[in-house]
Protein backbone atom coordinates (compact mmCIF):
# COMPACT_ATOMS: atom_id res chain seq x y z
CA UNK A 1 0.00 0.00 0.00
CA UNK A 2 1.44 3.42 -0.91
CA UNK A 3 2.38 5.71 1.94
CA UNK A 4 -0.08 8.45 2.78
CA UNK A 5 0.90 12.00 1.83
CA UNK A 6 2.09 14.05 4.79
CA UNK A 7 -0.66 16.25 6.14
CA UNK A 8 -0.48 19.96 6.78
CA UNK A 9 -1.41 21.67 10.03
CA UNK A 10 -2.57 25.22 10.71
CA UNK A 11 -2.32 27.64 13.58
CA UNK A 12 -2.80 31.35 14.15
CA UNK A 13 0.45 33.26 14.65
CA UNK A 14 0.08 36.50 16.63
CA UNK A 15 3.33 38.43 16.79
CA UNK A 16 5.05 41.79 16.48
CA UNK A 17 8.52 42.60 15.22
CA UNK A 18 10.86 45.32 16.41
CA UNK A 19 14.01 46.95 15.08
CA UNK A 20 16.94 47.23 17.48
CA UNK A 21 20.57 48.22 17.23
CA UNK A 22 23.42 45.97 18.27
CA UNK A 23 23.85 47.67 21.64
CA UNK A 24 20.18 47.44 22.69
CA UNK A 25 19.81 45.53 25.97
CA UNK A 26 17.14 42.86 26.28
CA UNK A 27 13.97 44.01 28.08
CA UNK A 28 12.68 43.05 31.51
CA UNK A 29 9.18 41.65 31.98
CA UNK A 30 9.18 41.99 35.79
CA UNK A 31 6.03 43.46 37.27
CA UNK A 32 3.64 42.34 34.53
CA UNK A 33 0.77 40.53 36.26
CA UNK A 34 0.30 38.04 33.44
CA UNK A 35 3.95 36.94 33.61
CA UNK A 36 4.91 34.88 36.67
CA UNK A 37 8.29 33.65 35.46
CA UNK A 38 10.61 33.77 32.46
CA UNK A 39 12.78 30.90 31.20
CA UNK A 40 15.57 31.10 28.68
CA UNK A 41 15.57 28.54 25.86
CA UNK A 42 18.69 27.04 24.27
CA UNK A 43 20.15 28.96 21.34
CA UNK A 44 18.60 27.93 18.02
CA UNK A 45 20.26 28.01 14.59
CA UNK A 46 17.55 28.45 11.94
CA UNK A 47 18.17 28.32 8.22
CA UNK A 48 15.36 29.17 5.79
CA UNK A 49 15.04 29.33 2.02
CA UNK A 50 12.16 31.52 0.80
CA UNK A 51 10.23 30.87 -2.41
CA UNK A 52 8.24 33.17 -4.66
CA UNK A 53 7.38 33.76 -8.30
CA UNK A 54 9.86 35.75 -10.45
CA UNK A 55 7.62 38.82 -10.00
CA UNK A 56 7.38 38.22 -6.21
CA UNK A 57 3.61 37.85 -6.31
CA UNK A 58 3.49 36.18 -2.90
CA UNK A 59 5.41 39.01 -1.26
CA UNK A 60 3.15 41.57 -2.95
CA UNK A 61 0.17 39.84 -1.32
CA UNK A 62 1.92 39.69 2.09
CA UNK A 63 2.34 35.92 1.87
CA UNK A 64 5.57 34.11 2.71
CA UNK A 65 6.59 30.58 1.79
CA UNK A 66 9.75 29.00 3.18
CA UNK A 67 11.56 25.77 3.87
CA UNK A 68 13.28 25.97 7.25
CA UNK A 69 15.61 23.65 9.10
CA UNK A 70 16.53 23.93 12.75
CA UNK A 71 14.29 24.70 15.70
CA UNK A 72 11.26 22.85 17.01
CA UNK A 73 9.10 23.56 13.94
CA UNK A 74 11.44 22.68 11.07
CA UNK A 75 9.55 22.14 7.83
CA UNK A 76 7.67 24.05 5.15
CA UNK A 77 5.82 27.16 6.34
CA UNK A 78 3.20 29.13 4.41
CA UNK A 79 2.13 32.33 6.19
CA UNK A 80 -1.08 34.12 5.17
CA UNK A 81 -2.42 37.49 6.39
CA UNK A 82 -5.06 37.12 9.12
CA UNK A 83 -5.54 40.65 10.44
CA UNK A 84 -3.42 43.08 12.49
CA UNK A 85 -0.45 41.34 14.17
CA UNK A 86 -1.77 37.96 12.99
CA UNK A 87 -1.04 35.44 10.29
CA UNK A 88 -2.31 31.96 9.58
CA UNK A 89 0.63 29.59 9.35
CA UNK A 90 0.26 26.37 7.41
CA UNK A 91 2.98 23.85 8.23
CA UNK A 92 4.06 20.82 6.24
CA UNK A 93 6.91 18.46 7.22
CA UNK A 94 10.20 18.49 5.34
CA UNK A 95 9.25 15.07 3.98
CA UNK A 96 6.29 16.66 2.12
CA UNK A 97 8.68 17.56 -0.70
CA UNK A 98 10.98 15.37 -2.74
CA UNK A 99 13.74 17.99 -2.85
CA UNK A 100 14.82 21.27 -1.29
CA UNK A 101 13.49 23.30 -4.22
CA UNK A 102 10.22 21.44 -4.84
CA UNK A 103 7.40 23.18 -2.97
CA UNK A 104 4.79 20.73 -1.62
CA UNK A 105 1.74 20.76 -3.87
CA UNK A 106 -0.67 21.04 -0.95
CA UNK A 107 0.89 24.41 -0.09
CA UNK A 108 0.90 25.58 -3.71
CA UNK A 109 -2.82 24.76 -3.98
CA UNK A 110 -3.62 27.14 -1.11
CA UNK A 111 -2.11 30.14 -2.94
CA UNK A 112 -2.84 29.00 -6.49
CA UNK A 113 -4.87 32.14 -7.24
CA UNK A 114 -1.72 34.19 -6.54
CA UNK A 115 0.88 31.88 -8.07
CA UNK A 116 -1.29 30.66 -10.99
CA UNK A 117 0.93 28.98 -13.57
CA UNK A 118 4.13 30.79 -12.66
CA UNK A 119 7.15 28.92 -11.31
CA UNK A 120 8.09 29.09 -7.64
CA UNK A 121 11.82 29.52 -7.11
CA UNK A 122 14.20 30.46 -4.29
CA UNK A 123 14.35 34.24 -3.82
CA UNK A 124 16.24 34.53 -0.53
CA UNK A 125 18.04 32.61 2.16
CA UNK A 126 17.93 33.76 5.77
CA UNK A 127 19.94 32.34 8.67
CA UNK A 128 18.98 33.28 12.21
CA UNK A 129 20.73 32.80 15.52
CA UNK A 130 17.85 32.97 17.97
CA UNK A 131 17.98 33.56 21.71
CA UNK A 132 14.52 33.06 23.21
CA UNK A 133 12.75 33.61 26.48
CA UNK A 134 9.45 31.87 27.25
CA UNK A 135 7.02 33.80 29.44
CA UNK A 136 4.77 31.76 31.79
CA UNK A 137 1.67 32.78 33.74
CA UNK A 138 0.91 31.85 37.36
CA UNK A 139 -0.61 28.52 36.28
CA UNK A 140 2.64 27.53 34.57
CA UNK A 141 1.21 27.95 31.06
CA UNK A 142 3.43 29.63 28.45
CA UNK A 143 1.71 32.80 27.20
CA UNK A 144 4.37 34.39 25.00
CA UNK A 145 7.86 34.01 23.57
CA UNK A 146 10.38 36.80 23.20
CA UNK A 147 13.12 36.23 20.61
CA UNK A 148 16.35 38.13 20.14
CA UNK A 149 17.39 37.36 16.55
CA UNK A 150 20.74 37.91 14.87
CA UNK A 151 19.95 37.69 11.18
CA UNK A 152 22.09 37.05 8.10
CA UNK A 153 20.31 37.23 4.74
CA UNK A 154 21.10 36.75 1.07
CA UNK A 155 18.68 37.82 -1.64
CA UNK A 156 18.72 36.38 -5.16
CA UNK A 157 17.55 39.76 -6.42
CA UNK A 158 20.73 41.36 -5.07
CA UNK A 159 23.02 39.38 -7.37
CA UNK A 160 24.59 41.52 -10.10
CA UNK A 161 24.77 40.75 -13.84
CA UNK A 162 28.28 39.31 -13.51
CA UNK A 163 26.93 36.32 -11.64
CA UNK A 164 28.67 37.28 -8.41
CA UNK A 165 27.14 35.96 -5.19
CA UNK A 166 24.41 38.23 -3.77
CA UNK A 167 25.41 40.73 -1.13
CA UNK A 168 25.06 39.65 2.47
CA UNK A 169 22.90 41.63 4.89
CA UNK A 170 23.10 41.43 8.66
CA UNK A 171 20.87 42.94 11.32
CA UNK A 172 19.38 42.33 14.73
CA UNK A 173 15.66 42.31 15.51
CA UNK A 174 13.23 41.26 18.22
CA UNK A 175 10.09 39.19 17.88
CA UNK A 176 7.26 38.94 20.39
CA UNK A 177 4.81 36.10 19.78
CA UNK A 178 1.79 35.04 21.81
CA UNK A 179 1.27 31.34 22.37
CA UNK A 180 -1.85 29.43 21.44
CA UNK A 181 -2.95 29.56 25.09
CA UNK A 182 -2.90 33.37 25.02
CA UNK A 183 -4.78 33.53 21.75
CA UNK A 184 -5.06 37.03 20.31
CA UNK A 185 -4.91 38.85 23.67
CA UNK A 186 -4.28 42.38 22.41
CA UNK A 187 -4.00 43.81 25.93
CA UNK A 188 -1.23 41.37 26.85
CA UNK A 189 0.54 41.95 23.55
CA UNK A 190 0.43 45.73 24.12
CA UNK A 191 1.82 45.44 27.65
CA UNK A 192 4.68 43.21 26.55
CA UNK A 193 5.36 45.43 23.52
CA UNK A 194 5.65 48.48 25.74
CA UNK A 195 8.49 46.81 27.63
CA UNK A 196 10.35 46.33 24.35
CA UNK A 197 9.77 49.94 23.37
CA UNK A 198 10.96 51.09 26.81
CA UNK A 199 14.16 49.11 26.25
CA UNK A 200 14.91 51.11 23.10
CA UNK A 201 13.26 49.05 20.35
CA UNK A 202 11.19 50.57 17.56
CA UNK A 203 8.30 49.00 15.60
CA UNK A 204 9.81 47.15 12.65
CA UNK A 205 9.95 49.08 9.40
CA UNK A 206 9.26 45.90 7.44
CA UNK A 207 6.55 43.30 7.84
CA UNK A 208 8.98 40.36 7.80
CA UNK A 209 12.61 39.33 7.56
CA UNK A 210 11.96 38.43 3.93
CA UNK A 211 10.65 41.90 3.09
CA UNK A 212 13.82 43.43 4.51
CA UNK A 213 16.03 40.93 2.72
CA UNK A 214 14.33 41.63 -0.61
CA UNK A 215 14.62 45.37 -0.13
CA UNK A 216 10.86 45.88 -0.16
CA UNK A 217 9.68 49.41 0.59
CA UNK A 218 8.74 50.14 4.22
CA UNK A 219 5.21 49.45 5.37
CA UNK A 220 2.65 52.08 4.28
CA UNK A 221 2.10 54.92 6.74
CA UNK A 222 -1.30 55.97 5.41
CA UNK A 223 -0.04 59.07 3.61
CA UNK A 224 -0.12 57.64 0.11
CA UNK A 225 -2.34 59.53 -2.33
CA UNK A 226 -5.75 57.99 -2.87
CA UNK A 227 -6.53 56.44 -6.23
CA UNK A 228 -9.79 57.07 -8.04
CA UNK A 229 -12.67 55.61 -5.94
CA UNK A 230 -13.72 53.11 -8.61
CA UNK A 231 -10.13 52.01 -9.18
CA UNK A 232 -9.61 51.59 -5.44
CA UNK A 233 -12.86 49.64 -5.08
CA UNK A 234 -11.92 47.29 -7.93
CA UNK A 235 -8.49 46.67 -6.39
CA UNK A 236 -10.06 45.97 -2.99
CA UNK A 237 -12.46 43.44 -4.46
CA UNK A 238 -9.66 41.67 -6.32
CA UNK A 239 -7.89 41.33 -2.98
CA UNK A 240 -11.10 39.98 -1.44
CA UNK A 241 -11.43 37.49 -4.28
CA UNK A 242 -7.95 36.10 -3.57
CA UNK A 243 -8.82 35.74 0.12
CA UNK A 244 -12.10 33.93 -0.57
CA UNK A 245 -10.37 31.78 -3.19
CA UNK A 246 -8.19 30.35 -0.41
CA UNK A 247 -11.24 29.83 1.78
CA UNK A 248 -13.12 27.96 -0.96
CA UNK A 249 -10.14 25.68 -1.49
CA UNK A 250 -10.25 24.91 2.25
CA UNK A 251 -14.06 24.41 2.07
CA UNK A 252 -14.53 27.03 4.80
CA UNK A 253 -18.06 27.86 5.88
CA UNK A 254 -19.86 30.39 3.63
CA UNK A 255 -16.76 30.81 1.46
CA UNK A 256 -18.44 29.88 -1.83
CA UNK A 257 -21.15 32.44 -1.10
CA UNK A 258 -18.65 35.19 -0.30
CA UNK A 259 -16.53 34.49 -3.37
CA UNK A 260 -19.63 34.56 -5.55
CA UNK A 261 -20.66 37.89 -3.98
CA UNK A 262 -17.20 39.25 -4.74
CA UNK A 263 -17.41 38.26 -8.42
CA UNK A 264 -20.74 40.06 -8.63
CA UNK A 265 -19.36 43.17 -6.96
CA UNK A 266 -16.51 43.18 -9.46
CA UNK A 267 -18.92 42.87 -12.39
CA UNK A 268 -20.96 45.79 -11.09
CA UNK A 269 -17.93 47.98 -10.44
CA UNK A 270 -16.39 47.16 -13.81
CA UNK A 271 -19.62 48.07 -15.59
CA UNK A 272 -19.54 51.43 -13.80
CA UNK A 273 -15.87 51.79 -14.71
CA UNK A 274 -16.63 50.94 -18.35
CA UNK A 275 -19.55 53.35 -18.59
CA UNK A 276 -17.64 56.18 -16.93
CA UNK A 277 -14.22 55.92 -18.54
CA UNK A 278 -14.33 53.27 -21.23
CA UNK A 279 -12.56 49.99 -20.79
CA UNK A 280 -11.48 48.50 -24.12
CA UNK A 281 -11.63 44.72 -24.27
CA UNK A 282 -13.41 44.39 -20.93
CA UNK A 283 -16.51 42.58 -22.20
CA UNK A 284 -14.83 39.19 -22.03
CA UNK A 285 -13.80 39.93 -18.43
CA UNK A 286 -17.43 40.65 -17.53
CA UNK A 287 -18.48 37.46 -19.33
CA UNK A 288 -15.86 35.41 -17.48
CA UNK A 289 -16.94 36.83 -14.12
CA UNK A 290 -20.53 35.93 -14.99
CA UNK A 291 -19.50 32.37 -15.88
CA UNK A 292 -17.46 32.02 -12.71
CA UNK A 293 -20.41 33.21 -10.61
CA UNK A 294 -22.61 30.65 -12.37
CA UNK A 295 -20.21 27.81 -11.56
CA UNK A 296 -19.97 28.91 -7.93
CA UNK A 297 -23.74 29.25 -7.90
CA UNK A 298 -24.24 25.49 -8.23
CA UNK A 299 -22.63 24.91 -4.85
CA UNK A 300 -24.01 28.09 -3.32
CA UNK A 301 -27.65 27.40 -4.26
CA UNK A 302 -27.37 23.88 -2.86
CA UNK A 303 -25.78 25.22 0.33
CA UNK A 304 -28.62 27.72 0.80
CA UNK A 305 -31.27 25.05 0.30
CA UNK A 306 -29.59 22.58 2.67
CA UNK A 307 -29.36 25.17 5.45
CA UNK A 308 -32.87 26.46 4.75
CA UNK A 309 -34.59 23.07 4.84
CA UNK A 310 -32.63 21.86 7.86
CA UNK A 311 -33.66 24.98 9.80
CA UNK A 312 -37.30 24.72 8.68
CA UNK A 313 -37.61 21.00 9.42
CA UNK A 314 -35.98 21.42 12.83
CA UNK A 315 -38.64 24.03 13.61
CA UNK A 316 -41.55 21.72 12.85
CA UNK A 317 -43.23 19.38 15.32
CA UNK A 318 -41.99 15.79 14.75
CA UNK A 319 -45.41 14.59 13.62
CA UNK A 320 -45.35 17.14 10.79
CA UNK A 321 -42.10 15.78 9.32
CA UNK A 322 -43.26 12.79 7.31
CA UNK A 323 -41.62 10.33 4.97
CA UNK A 324 -38.10 10.74 3.60
CA UNK A 325 -38.42 14.51 3.38
CA UNK A 326 -35.26 15.27 5.39
CA UNK A 327 -33.16 12.85 3.38
CA UNK A 328 -34.46 14.21 0.09
CA UNK A 329 -34.31 17.91 0.90
CA UNK A 330 -31.31 18.25 3.24
CA UNK A 331 -29.25 15.23 2.22
CA UNK A 332 -29.87 15.80 -1.48
CA UNK A 333 -28.85 19.47 -1.26
CA UNK A 334 -25.70 18.58 0.67
CA UNK A 335 -24.69 16.10 -2.02
CA UNK A 336 -25.31 18.70 -4.72
CA UNK A 337 -23.13 21.13 -2.75
CA UNK A 338 -20.20 18.71 -2.82
CA UNK A 339 -20.67 18.19 -6.55
CA UNK A 340 -20.80 21.94 -7.10
CA UNK A 341 -17.73 22.49 -4.95
CA UNK A 342 -15.74 19.99 -7.02
CA UNK A 343 -16.80 21.77 -10.20
CA UNK A 344 -15.79 25.11 -8.70
CA UNK A 345 -12.35 23.81 -7.76
CA UNK A 346 -11.81 22.44 -11.25
CA UNK A 347 -12.65 25.88 -12.69
CA UNK A 348 -10.36 27.56 -10.15
CA UNK A 349 -7.39 25.45 -11.28
CA UNK A 350 -7.83 26.27 -14.98
CA UNK A 351 -5.81 28.51 -17.27
CA UNK A 352 -9.05 30.32 -18.03
CA UNK A 353 -9.35 31.35 -14.37
CA UNK A 354 -5.70 32.40 -14.15
CA UNK A 355 -6.07 34.65 -17.21
CA UNK A 356 -9.16 36.23 -15.68
CA UNK A 357 -7.18 37.10 -12.56
CA UNK A 358 -4.37 38.50 -14.72
CA UNK A 359 -6.84 40.70 -16.58
CA UNK A 360 -8.46 41.97 -13.38
CA UNK A 361 -5.10 43.00 -11.96
CA UNK A 362 -4.24 44.77 -15.22
CA UNK A 363 -7.50 46.72 -15.03
CA UNK A 364 -6.87 47.71 -11.40
CA UNK A 365 -3.44 49.03 -12.39
CA UNK A 366 -4.83 51.28 -15.13
CA UNK A 367 -5.25 54.98 -14.49
CA UNK A 368 -8.79 56.10 -15.36
CA UNK A 369 -9.03 58.89 -17.88
CA UNK A 370 -11.42 61.79 -17.56
CA UNK A 371 -14.95 61.41 -18.87
CA UNK A 372 -15.47 64.46 -21.06
CA UNK A 373 -17.66 63.03 -23.82
CA UNK A 374 -21.26 61.95 -23.86
CA UNK A 375 -20.39 58.34 -24.62
CA UNK A 376 -18.61 57.92 -21.31
CA UNK A 377 -20.54 60.03 -18.81
CA UNK A 378 -19.51 59.22 -15.22
CA UNK A 379 -21.81 56.81 -13.41
CA UNK A 380 -23.46 58.65 -10.54
CA UNK A 381 -25.68 57.64 -7.64
CA UNK A 382 -28.62 59.22 -9.44
CA UNK A 383 -27.99 57.37 -12.70
CA UNK A 384 -27.67 54.03 -10.86
CA UNK A 385 -30.82 54.80 -8.86
CA UNK A 386 -32.80 55.52 -12.02
CA UNK A 387 -32.34 51.86 -13.01
CA UNK A 388 -33.83 50.73 -9.70
CA UNK A 389 -36.76 53.10 -10.10
CA UNK A 390 -37.34 51.94 -13.68
CA UNK A 391 -37.32 48.28 -12.60
CA UNK A 392 -39.74 49.06 -9.76
CA UNK A 393 -42.19 50.75 -12.12
CA UNK A 394 -41.96 47.81 -14.52
CA UNK A 395 -42.71 45.37 -11.69
CA UNK A 396 -45.73 47.43 -10.64
CA UNK A 397 -47.08 47.32 -14.19
CA UNK A 398 -46.69 43.53 -14.31
CA UNK A 399 -48.53 43.17 -11.00
CA UNK A 400 -51.37 45.38 -12.29
CA UNK A 401 -51.64 44.10 -15.86
CA UNK A 402 -50.87 40.41 -15.21
CA UNK A 403 -52.03 39.74 -11.62
CA UNK A 404 -52.06 35.97 -12.04
CA UNK A 405 -48.70 35.65 -13.79
CA UNK A 406 -46.41 34.77 -10.87
CA UNK A 407 -43.47 33.88 -13.10
CA UNK A 408 -43.24 37.29 -14.77
CA UNK A 409 -43.96 39.04 -11.47
CA UNK A 410 -41.08 37.23 -9.78
CA UNK A 411 -38.73 38.00 -12.67
CA UNK A 412 -39.66 41.69 -12.51
CA UNK A 413 -39.02 41.79 -8.76
CA UNK A 414 -35.69 40.07 -9.26
CA UNK A 415 -34.67 42.85 -11.67
CA UNK A 416 -35.29 45.39 -8.88
CA UNK A 417 -32.89 43.40 -6.72
CA UNK A 418 -30.22 43.43 -9.43
CA UNK A 419 -30.54 47.20 -9.78
CA UNK A 420 -30.39 47.70 -6.01
CA UNK A 421 -27.32 45.52 -5.81
CA UNK A 422 -25.49 47.56 -8.42
CA UNK A 423 -26.57 50.80 -6.75
CA UNK A 424 -25.29 49.49 -3.42
CA UNK A 425 -21.84 48.75 -4.81
CA UNK A 426 -21.67 52.05 -6.70
CA UNK A 427 -22.71 54.00 -3.62
CA UNK A 428 -20.20 52.18 -1.41
CA UNK A 429 -17.39 52.84 -3.90
CA UNK A 430 -18.17 56.57 -3.98
CA UNK A 431 -18.65 57.01 -0.23
CA UNK A 432 -22.46 57.34 -0.15
CA UNK A 433 -22.86 55.05 2.86
CA UNK A 434 -26.54 55.78 3.61
CA UNK A 435 -27.57 55.09 0.03
CA UNK A 436 -25.54 51.89 0.09
CA UNK A 437 -27.23 50.82 3.35
CA UNK A 438 -30.74 51.42 1.99
CA UNK A 439 -29.91 49.63 -1.24
CA UNK A 440 -28.63 46.71 0.84
CA UNK A 441 -31.97 46.55 2.67
CA UNK A 442 -33.75 46.09 -0.67
CA UNK A 443 -31.14 43.63 -1.89
CA UNK A 444 -31.54 41.52 1.27
CA UNK A 445 -35.34 41.74 1.25
CA UNK A 446 -35.59 40.68 -2.37
CA UNK A 447 -32.84 38.12 -1.85
CA UNK A 448 -35.18 36.42 0.63
CA UNK A 449 -37.92 36.68 -1.98
CA UNK A 450 -35.74 35.10 -4.68
CA UNK A 451 -34.63 32.32 -2.31
CA UNK A 452 -38.31 31.61 -1.71
CA UNK A 453 -38.95 31.42 -5.48
CA UNK A 454 -36.09 28.96 -5.95
CA UNK A 455 -37.13 26.93 -2.93
CA UNK A 456 -40.75 26.60 -4.09
CA UNK A 457 -39.63 25.36 -7.50
CA UNK A 458 -37.39 22.81 -5.80
CA UNK A 459 -40.07 21.72 -3.34
CA UNK A 460 -42.54 21.20 -6.17
CA UNK A 461 -40.06 19.02 -8.07
CA UNK A 462 -39.10 16.98 -4.98
CA UNK A 463 -42.75 16.51 -4.03
CA UNK A 464 -43.50 15.07 -7.47
CA UNK A 465 -40.54 12.68 -7.13
CA UNK A 466 -41.65 11.62 -3.65
CA UNK A 467 -45.26 11.13 -4.82
CA UNK A 468 -44.09 8.93 -7.71
CA UNK A 469 -42.18 6.83 -5.15
CA UNK A 470 -45.30 6.40 -3.07
CA UNK A 471 -44.12 8.62 -0.21
CA UNK A 472 -46.11 10.97 1.99
CA UNK A 473 -45.87 14.51 0.52
CA UNK A 474 -47.65 16.43 3.29
CA UNK A 475 -44.48 18.13 4.57
CA UNK A 476 -43.53 19.39 1.12
CA UNK A 477 -46.86 21.17 0.86
CA UNK A 478 -46.47 22.67 4.31
CA UNK A 479 -43.01 24.02 3.49
CA UNK A 480 -44.25 25.31 0.13
CA UNK A 481 -46.99 27.35 1.79
CA UNK A 482 -44.53 28.81 4.29
CA UNK A 483 -42.26 29.88 1.44
CA UNK A 484 -45.22 31.49 -0.36
CA UNK A 485 -46.13 33.38 2.84
CA UNK A 486 -42.54 34.60 3.16
CA UNK A 487 -42.53 35.88 -0.42
CA UNK A 488 -45.78 37.76 0.19
CA UNK A 489 -44.34 39.45 3.30
CA UNK A 490 -41.29 40.53 1.28
CA UNK A 491 -43.50 42.06 -1.42
CA UNK A 492 -45.52 43.92 1.21
CA UNK A 493 -42.36 45.49 2.67
CA UNK A 494 -40.93 46.50 -0.70
CA UNK A 495 -42.78 49.82 -1.16
CA UNK A 496 -41.54 51.19 2.18
CA UNK A 497 -37.99 50.06 1.39
CA UNK A 498 -38.12 51.80 -2.01
CA UNK A 499 -39.38 55.03 -0.43
CA UNK A 500 -36.54 54.98 2.10
CA UNK A 501 -34.07 54.44 -0.71
CA UNK A 502 -35.47 57.40 -2.65
CA UNK A 503 -35.08 59.63 0.43
CA UNK A 504 -31.46 58.60 0.90
CA UNK A 505 -30.69 59.31 -2.76
CA UNK A 506 -32.25 62.78 -2.54
CA UNK A 507 -30.23 63.59 0.58
CA UNK A 508 -27.03 62.34 -1.06
CA UNK A 509 -27.63 64.73 -3.94
CA UNK A 510 -27.80 67.80 -1.69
Amino acid sequence: MPAKAPKTSRHLEVERKFDVVESTVSPSFDGIAAVARVEKSPMQALDATYFDTPAQDLARNKVTLRRRTGGHDAGWHLKLPAGPDARTEVHAPLSASGSHDAVPQELVDIVLAIVRDKPLEPVARISTQRESQVLYNAEGTPVAEFSNDHVTAWSAAAADDTGSPPAQQEWREWELELTEAAGADTELLNRLSNRLLDAGAAPAGHASKLARALGAPPQPDGTQPAEHPLQRAVAEQIGEMLVWDRAVRADAFDSVHQMRVTTRKLRSLLRDYQESYGLPGSEWVLDELRELAAVLGIARDAEVLAERYERQLDGLAPELVRGRVRERLVGGAQRRYQTGLRRSLVAMRSQRYFRLLDALEDIAAQVPGSATDTEHAPVTIESAYRKVRKAAKAAARVAQDQPGDEHHRDEAIHRIRKGAKRLRYTAAATGAAKVSDQAKVIQSLLGDHQDSVVSRDHLSHEAQTAYAAGEDTFTYGLLYQREADLAERCRQQLDDALRNLAKSVRKAGH
